[in-house]
């Protein structure tokens, strides 16, 4: 039947009648806002399938990572290596590998899709844990380590772009915080989980068991979709000329990439570029670090509850205090709903600025939270309760969620549409960070002590405090000015289904192209 009204009707009717449209200059193609394909229009449970096994691959990798310092440990005499050697070999050769990933996968996803991604990280990192457990060689753990740590990179960076994919300003903010709850509760499950395992059952079966988890989220992910917008826009256009046989303009595509050669030179080098933005260095530095401190406390932070009494094992309990802090941070949220709602309900237009509340809270509670454990911790606090110091750790893991849930956030809001691209920059630096922290953790604090040592990384804490003020007098200003926050909202604008009216316009800029 919509093949006869194609044929008696103009283009556009026809489009229309496929749920898309002509753009206002009728050069291109794009969604119209009702069309059921578009990610934005799924249904909820399609969308909530998606993201939840995604999210659930991201946890569970992330705590394959965080576990690498304890399986680290226990086999460094079994290899007969130094410990800090094996730190390396365990710890940093994935997060190394890691880094890698996030420069390529993220900029890849919008290039040319996420699904196969997911799916095919799913597998080698099953594969590269059956290998790491299973061949009794140093090369394995090397070779193992390192491609997992890769292809981790893939829910931890192209998520962000799946979410973006899929919800508005308004509900993304809620997924983001579940992405991040999800991630941040990987790198607190990780050493708990991997004391335990390696205690009872020894440090392999610490990736038996990660193997068997991500392989049956792997056949889980199967049953996702595609999501992004750009990708299923030209499949359906594609698909609308075989249908109708008509010929229409080229669909609206940013993420065009004709070959894997343009990709390399040109897609490839946008996370690099995003990194010289000042917005992204901020939220870069501020994330890199908290997710850097994490690493750095499986391995110091064991050490400590040892002194206040407690064994191998039940010393990893402490993380448990970082666990709670991070739940407690999604009460933040509701917080942010009712400022969202507030600027509807007052036909007020809402920027980025606005959702920074987190921020504002999580900076000096990092910054007290760590000055409190400086102290409350031996030497200088010998014979004192395990409350004492694990009540900030409370503090310093609600901080840990905020900074990647509000920044990246932030980051998403102002990138829109290379969002994937700006997290994969900031990736890059936690990476780095993360894989150095706990080779020099046990040195740092075994020469400057416990308290001296802690409290440099408060001192560091506190000067973030500065930075979400700065955010929200010249946040804006900022986005103005920058090439990529005008090309992405102006791209999101003409390609995206997207009716939140408080999303930010793009600022008026002086002509003379905006390629990116």
């Amino acid at each position: 039947m919509v093949s006869i009204i194609c044929d008696l009707d103009p283009l556009d009717e026809c489009l229309f009648q496929h749920g898309l449209q002509l753009t206002p200059n009728g050069r291109f193609v794009r969604w119209l806002p009702t069309n059921p394909n578009h990610p934005r229009n799924w249904s909820f449970r399609r969308k909530t399938y998606d993201l939840t096994i995604i999210n659930l691959m991201d946890l569970f990798t992330t705590a394959s990572s965080t576990a690498g310092t304890i399986t680290a440990k226990a086999a460094h005499t079994e290899y007969g290596i130094d410990e800090t050697l094996a730190l390396f070999l365990f710890v940093s050769m994935s997060l190394l590998g890691q880094l890698a990933g996030s420069i390529l996968f993220a900029p890849y996803s919008e290039a040319f899709g996420r699904r196969n991604l997911y799916i095919t990280s799913g597998i080698l990192f099953t594969v590269g844990c059956v290998i790491i457990a299973s061949v009794r060689s140093l090369a394995a753990v090397v070779v193992g380590r390192c491609a997992t740590g890769f292809l981790s990179s893939i829910p931890a960076n192209v998520l962000a772009g799946s979410i973006e994919d899929m919800y508005r300003s308004r509900q993304r903010t809620w997924w983001l915080c579940i992405w991040s709850v999800a991630s941040n509760l990987g790198l607190i499950l990780g050493p708990i989980v991997g004391a335990y395992l390696t205690s009872n059952l020894g440090w392999r079966w610490v990736f038996y068991v990660a193997a068997c988890i991500i392989g049956f989220l792997t056949i889980l992910l199967f049953f996702i979709r595609e999501s992004r917008p750009s990708l299923l826009l030209v499949r359906q256009v594609t698909e609308f000329r075989k249908t109708t046989g008509m010929k229409t303009p080229p669909p609206l595509n940013p993420d065009h990439t004709p070959d894997f050669h343009t990709f390399i030179r040109t897609t490839l080098v946008r996370p690099v570029e995003l990194f010289a933005e000042p917005i992204v260095i901020c939220v870069a530095v501020m994330t890199s670090t908290a997710f850097g401190l994490v690493y750095l406390f499986t391995e110091a932070l064991q050490p400590i509850y040892q002194d206040l009494g407690f064994d191998s094992k039940s010393s990893s309990l402490a993380f448990i205090g970082l666990g709670i802090g991070i739940v407690l941070s999604i009460l933040t949220r509701f917080a942010d709903d009712q400022i969202i709602a507030k600027y509807l309900r007052d036909g007020r237009q809402l920027l980025p600025e606005h959702k920074l509340l987190g921020i504002y809270i999580g900076s000096p509670l990092l910054a007290i939270g760590l000055w409190w454990f400086a102290w409350a911790i031996p030497s200088y606090a010998d014979g004192i309760h395990w409350i004492v110091p694990t009540i900030p750790l409370v503090l310093i893991g609600y901080a840990l969620n905020e900074f990647p849930t509000v920044l990246l956030g932030y980051l998403a809001d102002s990138y829109l549409s290379y969002a994937a691209s700006g997290l994969a920059a900031v990736a890059s630096l936690r990476a780095i960070l993360s894989a150095t922290f706990p080779l020099f953790a046990r040195q740092m604090f075994s020469a400057l002590g416990n308290n001296v040592a802690v409290s440099i990384l408060a001192a560091v804490g506190t000067m973030f405090c500065v930075i979400p003020p700065l955010f929200g007098r010249y946040g804006t200003r900022i986005r103005a000015k920058s090439k990529f926050a005008r090309y992405s909202l102006r791209t999101h604008e003409e390609n995206c289904v997207d009716n939140d009216e408080f999303l930010p316009k793009a600022p008026e800029v002086p002509t003379g192209g905006d390629t990116v």
